[in-house]
């Protein structure tokens, strides 16, 4: 039975939309929530901190035991005292979930410097500042659980959309992140994984509760990956409409890396082409 009484679950973005979801949650299974929200529109911009503040009072109406978290995640120092300050709470930190960010479009032709940064900062760079801040304390504690968010967006090119190359730079960002600290923290118990979510939430427009991809029936699965019952890092779950799927790119049985990759020899540009045909495999195979 999954537990988290006795243990301090810091979320970001988690006022509304997905992760709202994972905070009640998470809550109703015992666990100190702590929700940071800096309450930015759906385009990442502005401030508005009342909006964690009513978020957590109303999970506290229910008997959850939330707190709002006051903290700018788009800077390494403003991380860095977020988790501080989470530290402050009860004197631990069991796990962190990396959910704030949201969804820009702009056509490569008209993508600005700024905005792309500005993507980076909070959906890419926070992941690793955070998760730098929290590694000593859950080191120390022998214990900890890190979730980070991706995007089939970005993952799988039957998904992309136009306009959004920053969003999947970020999102990829996030991936090789994970896969990194996921190796860097098994020998201490730092189970670092990637939840890669779809819900109708404000980020698609939608207010309300829609009639399907409700963020509600992503919850289960991050829970799932903040508690103990996860021991194993590396992997991103994809999950939908109460459905799951964990996968993580793997390299095939026998290679030796890098020398022989098991593949097809060429020498020139024009044997590459000349078998282009079995160089570029994708596997179609349904799922059973």
């Amino acid at each position: 039975m999954i537990d988290f009484k006795g243990q301090v679950v810091l979320i970001t973005g988690a006022a509304r939309g997905l992760g709202f979801a994972y905070a009640r949650c998470i809550a109703e299974l015992g666990a100190t929530v702590l929700i940071q929200d800096i309450g930015a529109d759906s385009d990442g911009n502005g401030v508005d901190f009342q909006i964690a503040e009513v978020a957590a009072k109303t999970l506290q109406l229910e008997g959850l035991d939330v707190q709002a978290i006051t903290g700018d995640i788009s800077t390494r120092a403003g991380c860095h005292k977020l988790c501080q300050d989470a530290l402050q709470v009860k004197g631990r930190l069991d796990a962190l979930i990396h959910n704030a960010g949201w969804v820009a479009h702009a056509e490569v032709e008209s993508i600005t410097e700024s905005a792309f940064d500005h993507m980076m900062d909070v959906s890419a760079k926070a992941p690793l500042w955070l998760a730098q801040a929290v590694w000593p304390s859950m080191k120390a504690a022998g214990y900890g659980r890190i979730v980070m968010t991706t995007s089939c967006r970005a993952l799988y090119p039957q998904y992309v959309q136009h306009g959004l190359a920053a969003y999947a730079a970020a999102k990829m960002a996030a991936v090789g992140i994970t896969n990194v600290l996921a190796a860097e923290g098994e020998k201490d118990n730092i189970i670092v994984n990637a939840v890669s979510p779809v819900a109708k939430t404000r980020m698609w427009g939608v207010e309300g509760e829609p009639e399907e991809l409700r963020a509600s029936e992503v919850a289960a699965g991050v829970t799932y990956l903040a508690s103990v019952a996860c021991r194993e890092g590396g992997w991103i779950l994809r999950a939908a409409n109460g459905q799951f799927h964990a996968t993580r790119a793997m390299e095939a049985e026998g290679v030796d890396y890098p020398r022989n990759l098991r593949a097809v020899q060429a020498s020139t540009a024009q044997e590459v082409a000349d078998n282009w045909s079995s160089i570029a495999i994708v596997s179609r195979e349904p799922r059973a």
